[in-house]
């Protein structure tokens, strides 16, 4: 039984205990502690009801200092600084650090001062962190002595066995990726203040471009392209659910039905559980909920003179990543 603490408790956090119980994974992995600054009522509210994910199926009471999840007992804590929290009491085999602000060994290696065995990341880290583990691509270099582990991100998780597989098969000499992200909870609903001026906008109304570091992420995980890649990033006005619209220069030409037998070959057999295939006529909504870290759609994918390739790969970018932190957590377990 892997003893894991929780610190944050926002989109991530919430949809990864969740996830846990959804897949019955409590009697390996054992939530014991979160850490959040909101008040306990707001931790336990939001747990049962979400608007995105409906209600939690199982059972949660409010304690004097915690919850009970399905009869399980997690105590909550309210801390602003990680050297407050009793990690090394508590016997925490795990820290799941959801906070979003946490990009650093430094920053991490506090819950380790406190105790807790080894960290992981929901999000991207620098390079000092002792790893990045992308399931389906990486997970097999995690070993023994990693202590500080970035999971990625939620399109890093969507894209990097995409890339890999057609990568291997076919080469691929440059690209662009767009990612058509649903809003976050950084943008307001009416216009408000942000330090990044195009989030000031509300998010309802607008699609709104945002900086992002994806293809920073591609050259540190995949070196061979590095220099060869650029990234754009729009929010649009949806809950959840999002879209990466990937345009590939590869090293030969090929057809968009060889490209599309490659993606559904992977997803039903070594990619299977990571990445899904589909040829059905979807909108994103149809991906609510869904735990795969990209579905590809065969009905996009285009080939235009022979070597430039298009592809949309939609991807829940709470719930699919939520799950592939749960097996991360399942794989540091048994190491």
């Amino acid at each position: 039984m892997m003893r894991i603490a929780i610190n944050g408790f926002g989109r991530i956090g919430r949809s990864i205990l969740r996830a846990l119980y959804e897949r019955n994974l409590q009697d390996q992995l054992q939530v014991v502690a979160i850490n959040e600054l909101a008040d306990l009522a707001s931790v336990s509210y939001m747990l049962r009801y979400d608007s995105t994910h409906g209600r939690f199926s199982g059972s949660v009471e409010q304690t004097e200092n915690g919850l009970l999840v399905n009869g399980d007992v997690i105590q909550v804590f309210h801390e602003t600084e990680v050297s407050s929290l009793p990690w090394q009491v508590l016997e925490i085999d795990l820290v799941l650090e959801c906070t979003g602000v946490v990009t650093n060994s430094d920053h991490a290696e506090l819950h380790l001062v406190q105790g807790a065995k080894r960290v992981l990341i929901s999000h991207p880290a620098e390079a000092d962190v002792d790893a990045t583990v992308i399931q389906g691509f990486n997970q097999q270099t995690l070993d023994f002595d990693n202590k500080i582990i970035s999971n990625g991100s939620c399109s890093t998780n969507c894209l990097i066995p995409v890339l890999q597989l057609l990568n291997t098969q076919f080469g691929i000499e440059r690209g662009m990726t767009t990612t058509i992200h649903s809003a976050m909870n950084d943008q307001p609903v009416i216009d408000a203040y942000h330090s990044d001026l195009r989030r000031t906008r509300a998010a309802v109304q607008s699609i709104i471009p945002v900086e992002t570091s994806l293809a920073k992420g591609i050259a540190r995980l995949m070196p061979e392209l590095a220099n060869k890649f650029e990234s754009l990033h729009v929010r649009v006005p949806t809950l959840n659910v999002s879209a990466l619209d990937v345009t590939l220069q590869l090293n030969q030409d090929v057809s968009a039905e060889q490209i599309n037998e490659v993606l559904k070959q992977a997803a039903e057999n070594e990619l299977a559980g990571i990445l899904a295939f589909t040829q059905e006529p979807h909108a994103s909504v149809d991906f609510n909920h869904d735990p795969h870290s990209g579905v590809v759609d065969a009905t996009q994918t285009r080939v235009s003179d022979g070597s430039l390739v298009k592809l949309m790969i939609w991807f829940d970018n709470e719930w699919g990543f939520a799950n592939r932190m749960l097996d991360t957590a399942l794989q540091l377990k048994n190491i």
